[in-house]
């Protein structure tokens, strides 16, 4: 996965300039050590302002006040709001893509591997794993603007990355005679992320865990026709 306008400053003259920017300008200094920048937090709270409402509708403004920064703040700790937004996507990835590919890693044969991943999913695309905003911030996200050509580069690429962990797994399933050596592992991959996917879109529109269980159901029934046990 590729990176932009990384920030060229380390992590401890981000909080310098982040406590310069709130200090007072004149006025008695008070008694006491000022409290840190906590970039991770920081960093946690864009995260989830960008997954809730995507990357063109968030505006400077919207990131200051969630982060409880200012502006010279957040380009001192983060560069821009394009290397922001590339942040909080390796955050959300390594944060929370454990609440659905656990089940999945952990699986022994395939199909159980296939069904905890989209059972997993419609736990936690609805928010019932964790305190999270509904739907997969990558498989939603949609970058708008031909200049920001390295965050659509990175949201690809992030995207292909179930597509290519998928058929690694059915790959393993074939040699291990798991599934058939005749399956298409490439189509049967693209059927589960589109299924997984359109998941994240209908719990964005506000389906239940439930009704999502039940199109996990329905898939796996596919799976087993097709595939077999």
């Amino acid at each position: 996965m590729q990176k932009s306008d990384r920030p060229a400053s380390p992590a401890a003259a981000a909080a310098a300039a982040a406590i310069a920017t709130a200090a007072p300008a004149s006025g008695p200094r008070s008694r006491g050590r000022p409290r840190a920048f906590d970039r991770k937090a920081a960093l946690a709270e864009a995260t989830r302002l960008f997954w809730m409402k995507g990357y063109d509708a968030t505006s400077i403004s919207d990131l200051t006040a969630a982060m409880g920064i200012g502006s010279t703040s957040l380009y001192a700790a983060f560069g821009s709001k394009e290397a922001l937004y590339a942040e909080a996507v390796d955050h959300y990835r390594e944060t929370y893509e454990h609440l659905v590919w656990g089940g999945f890693l952990a699986a022994a044969t395939a199909r159980d591997a296939v069904q905890a991943l989209l059972t997993d999913s419609a736990a936690a695309l609805t928010g019932c794993r964790a305190d999270i905003p509904h739907g997969c911030m990558v498989a939603l996200s949609a970058i708008g603007s031909e200049a920001h050509a390295a965050l659509v580069e990175l949201l690809q690429n992030a995207r292909a990355a179930t597509l290519q962990r998928l058929e690694a797994r059915f790959a393993t399933a074939v040699t291990m005679g798991d599934i058939p050596p005749a399956t298409d592992i490439h189509a049967l991959a693209r059927f589960i992320q589109t299924v997984q996917t359109g998941m994240s879109i209908l719990a964005r529109d506000g389906a239940g865990r439930a009704e999502l269980e039940a199109v996990a159901g329905v898939a796996m029934a596919g799976w087993d026709g097709w595939v077999g046990r």
